[in-house]
């Protein structure tokens, strides 16, 4: 029998989906990151965090073709062939959002149109489907002009094997240039932007790019929505985490910012009775156009944390705090 999160701490299978920006998408309010399976959860513990998700109404996983070719011994690919294994054993296919991305990939190197196209290929071979609900630029490359990147999005989308494209990592100039070609030229267009984003770390999005996806319409995704774990609220002074990220969490701990949040989340969390991720994750799905935060979980023990954003709503007092806490 698959192991579920406890209820308690759980949202219904019936909790309302969110439309993703101006797509025919609706996603769960928490984006499951798929960035640790293959990797820190093999793919026993990964098979058994995506049914657990899934029992209680998850819907949306986000991966990328590079993931996780940074581990010694790995190609690449490696999420996505968990996931794909785990949908072909579930049969779940189409009650499933899979987001993807390419530039990463030690294969697939970069943003021009061949190998936009052969990457999207090799992503669906590993995937084990025909179509990419979503598929990102993962990392903007702006010595390809736009024109070629939307172009090869574009043929990607009217053959059918994706349905609707996004972008991670890019400036606000690239993003209006590329909006503005694919309303001009009749080409798909982008419908949701992936932003590194977090209570301590707001101006890697708030401000133009922000203001352009308002805007626009495009919906927020995004990544690293917990700090690496640092919003977890398990880094303190003086304690040691085993995880593989932890050398990056812990150094928020040295900032006068990083304890001022805690301070903040330990205070919020208390009078919820709720995890501190919870609360972190709450906050940012509250902000303007975020849609979704990725959130990833190794075990299923981890996952009630993050999917109680799904219940939790901040009061405005409580949303004005963090903010303060994070200025």
């Amino acid at each position: 029998m698959t192991s579920t999160p406890d209820s308690s701490a759980s949202p219904s299978a019936s909790r309302p989906l969110r439309k993703l920006g101006a797509s025919d998408l609706e996603v769960f309010p928490l984006c499951l990151g798929g960035n640790v399976f293959g990797w820190t959860a093999d793919e026993a513990a990964s098979f058994a965090v995506l049914d657990a998700y899934t029992a209680v109404g998850g819907n949306f996983v986000d991966t990328a073709d590079s993931y996780s070719a940074w581990i010694e011994g790995h190609q690449g690919g490696e999420s996505e062939t968990v996931i794909g294994k785990w949908v072909k054993a579930r049969g779940n296919r189409s009650d499933v959002v899979i987001a993807t991305k390419v530039s990463q990939h030690p294969d697939y190197p970069g943003l021009s149109g061949a190998n936009i196209k052969a990457a999207a290929d090799a992503s669906l071979r590993r995937l084990g489907t025909d179509y990419i609900d979503l598929y990102y630029t993962h990392f903007d490359k702006p010595e390809i002009p736009v024109e070629e990147i939307i172009g090869a999005l574009d043929e990607l989308v009217r053959a059918g094997k994706v349905r609707h494209i996004a972008a991670s990592n890019i400036t606000a100039e690239r993003l209006q240039e590329s909006l503005d070609l694919s309303d001009r030229e009749g080409l798909a267009r982008y419908v949701a932007l992936q932003p590194h984003y977090n209570l301590v770390s707001r101006d890697t999005y708030e401000g133009p790019l922000q203001e352009l996806a308002s805007r626009t319409g495009l919906a927020a995704v995004p990544y690293f929505a917990l700090a690496a774990g640092f919003l977890t609220g398990k880094y303190r002074p003086g304690a040691t985490v085993d995880s593989a990220r932890s050398g990056r969490a812990a150094q928020y701990l040295e900032s006068e910012r990083g304890r001022q949040v805690l301070a903040a989340l330990d205070e919020i969390a208390g009078a919820h009775s709720a995890p501190i991720a919870t609360v972190a994750l709450a906050w940012l799905a509250a902000q303007p156009t975020v849609t979704a935060p990725i959130a990833s979980a190794r075990t299923v023990e981890q996952l009630p944390a993050l999917l109680g954003v799904a219940e939790l709503e901040l009061t405005d007092q409580e949303l004005t705090r963090l903010t303060a806490a994070s200025a």
